[in-house]
């Protein structure tokens, strides 16, 4: 808190105290947050396991739609596949920015990849998707490839972090709340 300097020759009330300030009262000091391992594994693997999820998901609704799709209904295939994509994508930004300033660098390595990985597939498969399309696989295809690009490469990750060695983290109380600056 930015305190404005006092000129006792141009304010109005001049104190008859000069050279004393009223001392701010002691905030008494946080005990140290602790993050437990476990934590940070869990966090570690939340963004590849939530994109896992969700794709798979998605391909699931994609399937079943195509079994009870006929000609008149061709649509529902995406229809019942593109929600659980487009809320996790929302979703997606909200715990990527939730884990990309954990304290522990390995946990933001995790993070950073799974959603270099999941951006770049859901991106280049926004851009080639209808023409992917096109082929003799039609949609399947686009499926295929998000299946195949992703779950390989985010379950590594994730079985790569269980192998991890993680630690009980301290972070010391660094903002103390009303303290003079």
């Amino acid at each position: 808190m930015i305190k404005p300097e006092m000129n006792p020759e141009t304010s109005a009330e001049t104190s008859t105290e000069t050279n004393t300030e009223a001392e701010p009262a002691s905030v008494p000091a946080l005990p140290p947050l602790r993050i437990s391992a476990a934590s940070c594994l869990r966090s570690a693997r939340l963004f590849n396991m939530l994109a896992i999820a969700t794709t798979l998901l998605a391909a699931t609704l994609f399937t079943i739609g195509q079994l009870i799709a006929d000609k008149k209904m061709a649509f529902l295939p995406m229809a019942m596949s593109l929600p659980p994509v487009m809320i996790w994508l929302a979703a997606s930004i909200f715990v990527y920015a939730s884990i990309a300033h954990h304290p522990n660098l390995t946990v933001r390595h995790y993070n950073q990849w799974a959603g270099y990985r999941y951006y770049g597939i859901v991106g280049f498969l926004t851009i080639l998707s209808n023409d992917i399309a096109q082929l003799p696989t039609g949609w399947l295809g686009v499926w295929a490839i998000m299946i195949v690009a992703l779950i390989p490469w985010a379950s590594y990750d994730i079985w790569r972090a269980g192998k991890e060695d993680w630690q009980d983290m301290e972070i010391e109380d660094v903002h103390k709340i009303g303290a003079p600056e």
